[in-house]
């Protein structure tokens, strides 16, 4: 990791760059994939996963009986685990169900917005060496309370052209049956336009590789709803003298390990801590299974040393991470201050980790700088907000002045018309 210190703010564009991405390349790519699945169909989805997954099949549909052996296959300690998070999961965004206000503007016009489900979702749960069932919680979840008619999941087989028995066993906890073996930016085509097997969606939701993220990005400018832009992993963690080295390097670590392209940041007020947390990792990486995808990650990764917390919470702010750690004593006072973070992890106490298994947040969040403009996932994400309005002859007529001038003054004759004819035939 590279060391800065006391950096202007102004230079930190530059000096945390993220990872670059040969997007227009990748484009190209995704482009002919996304077009081949429009023309060929099934029949595109099964070259591809031959293709790319090293998987020859053409059943894209998982069956019952795979979803029931999947089941047999985890453990009770690892169901415990799930129906852990699962309930939190749950408790957490039931609590997000809004109710409807009615507002009475003023008397004969009353106003209101009501949420409606988005009828037809697509989950793409990632899959291959390492699969997420903790996203199918994550994303199933607040699809069953919202009441999406249709949910179906996409994600990559294994090399027995089966899925992994853990995201079935999750899909099954759920309730979703609709399950495809169908991976990678050919299964964004799939749930975008849909094929004689894959429904077409009105929504996709899901992390993913770059090929993934730039295919939701494409198919989004075709009129897809997709959740949000994503990219690799990351978290900074902002730390004075009241942090514990060894629990700063474990939540580097932990995102480091996500992927090659993932990128961490520690902003701290104290050298000392910075050089404890520097052994820390050393002492760590070496012991962990994915040891060289974090040695790669943390070429792209940063230390940086601050004169006090308010710089930390200015770059922090101007880098927007998608996870934000505040491992300071003072942590209420400088989260205050956070205005573009995904999800914020208060003490030393408050791993990264937690959110993204069981603490009951979404872990499904907006990264590479996009947390300044998006919010995570959340119960609103699978819904839409309809506005309602009714006014009675009194409440039209109380407001028919200003529709009618304004009409008139953008030249809009048939909107002033379809008032003066109500407030003439209300009067007589």
């Amino acid at each position: 990791m590279k060391i800065i210190k006391y950096p202007v703010l102004t230079d930190i564009k530059y000096l945390l760059k993220r990872p670059l991405i040969d997007n227009e390349t990748i484009k190209e790519k995704v482009l002919s994939i996304i077009n081949e699945v429009k023309i060929n169909d099934d029949k595109a989805l099964v070259k591809f996963t031959r293709k790319f997954d090293g998987v020859v099949t053409t059943e894209l549909m998982v069956t019952k009986n795979e979803i029931n052996e999947a089941e047999l296959k985890i453990d009770n300690r690892l169901k415990r685990a799930i129906e852990i998070a699962k309930d939190n999961i749950y408790k957490f965004h039931n609590s997000q169900i809004s109710k409807i206000v009615k507002v009475e503007i003023e008397a004969g016009i009353k106003c209101w917005r009501k949420d409606i489900p988005i009828q037809k979702v697509g989950l793409y749960i990632p899959g291959g060496s390492s699969p997420l069932f903790s996203t199918l919680l994550m994303l199933g979840i607040p699809a069953k309370i919202a009441g999406c008619k249709e949910i179906i999941i996409c994600t990559p087989p294994q090399k027995d052209a089966k899925i992994a028995p853990t995201i079935l066993y999750v899909a099954k906890l759920l309730g979703i049956k609709n399950i495809f073996k169908v991976g990678g930016a050919q299964s964004i085509a799939a749930m975008a336009f849909g094929t004689n097997t894959v429904p077409k969606v009105d929504k996709i939701f899901g992390p993913g590789n770059q090929w993934v993220t730039t295919a939701k990005q494409i198919v989004n400018s075709y009129g897809v709803a997709i959740d949000m832009p994503a990219g690799p992993s990351e978290v900074l963690v902002i730390a004075d003298d009241y942090a514990n080295a060894k629990f700063v390097a474990s939540d580097l670590l932990s995102q480091s390990e996500h992927g090659a392209d993932s990128q961490v940041i520690l902003i701290s007020t104290s050298e000392t801590l910075i050089n404890s947390v520097k052994i820390e990792i050393n002492n760590f990486t070496n012991k962990l299974t994915r040891k060289s995808i974090i040695e790669k990650s943390l070429k792209n990764s940063a230390i940086i040393l601050v004169n006090n917390l308010e710089e930390a919470i200015d770059i922090s702010n101007y880098y927007a991470p998608e996870h934000l750690i505040l491992s300071v004593k003072n942590y209420n006072r400088i989260a205050d201050k956070v205005i573009s973070a995904g999800s914020v992890f208060l003490g030393n106490y408050s791993p990264e980790s937690a959110g993204d298994y069981a603490s009951g947040t979404n872990h499904t969040l907006p990264t590479n700088g996009f947390a300044s403009a998006y919010s995570g996932i959340s119960l609103d994400s699978f819904m839409k907000k309809i506005t309602f309005q009714k006014l009675t002859k009194n409440g039209l007529s109380k407001i028919a002045f200003a529709i009618e001038t304004m009409a008139e003054a953008e030249g809009l004759d048939a909107h002033k018309l379809a008032v003066t004819i109500r407030r003439e035939k209300a009067n007589g």
